[in-house]
């Protein structure tokens, strides 16, 4: 049983030492290439900024929309309403902070 181990693992390694590594490499490549120009036409820059206010609301500006929500009294809860606005949903909470995005 071994020996049988012994030989399947000595076989792996010649046909891996046998297979080319300049095709995977070039393969790579064109992939990284046709990636970049898929996406060349989807560029864009996102700018986020932070939205601090006192209760458990917290709206972003128009244009906007919510990526994520912090709370005060380290309340984890929280939710995402009409994807503008941040809701703490502790029972006591002091501020609630929205971290707003949009694509330019």
């Amino acid at each position: 049983m071994k020996l049988t181990s012994y030989f399947l693992l000595i076989l792996i390694l010649l046909l891996q030492l046998m297979i080319p590594r300049y095709a995977q490499c070039s393969l790579d490549s064109i992939m990284d290439t046709k990636i970049k120009e898929a996406l060349t036409g989807l560029a864009k820059k996102i700018s986020c900024t932070s939205i601090f206010n006192s209760g458990r609301l917290s709206s972003c500006p128009a244009g906007m929309v919510v990526t994520s929500c912090a709370c005060g009294y380290g309340c984890g809860s929280w939710d995402i309403q009409g994807e503008t606005t941040c809701q703490c949903q502790c029972s006591t909470i002091d501020w609630t902070t929205s971290r707003c995005c949009h694509l330019t």
